[in-house]
């Protein structure tokens, strides 16, 4: 169906981690400090690109197995300072 579908799998968490910027940048425009329309889908985005490295992981044969660990222990440390920063771009003033 899809004439590349690993190269699909291998961008999920990249292209989870754009959208948790994209998402903070234009809720934060549209709504308030600390809105939970705003900060619930971030809360749920950071669980979900751990989830699909997993499944990355978990889906490889053989010594691919190490090549999405290390892919996996590259990204998830910088997708989770990403996620921290966009929780305290859309929480704004709400915590002071």
């Amino acid at each position: 169906m899809f004439p590349y579908p690993e190269q699909y799998r291998l961008a999920t968490p990249p292209l989870t981690t754009s959208f948790m910027v994209f998402w903070a940048l234009f809720s934060h425009s549209i709504f308030a400090d600390a809105s939970p329309f705003a900060l619930y889908p971030l809360l749920a985005l950071f669980p979900l690109v751990v989830f699909s490295h997993v499944f990355l992981i978990w889906n490889a044969q053989g010594l691919t197995r190490l090549d999405q660990g290390f892919y996996a222990l590259v990204h998830i440390p910088l997708a989770f300072v990403v996620w921290t920063f966009t929780i305290m771009h859309v929480n704004g003033n709400a915590f002071s």
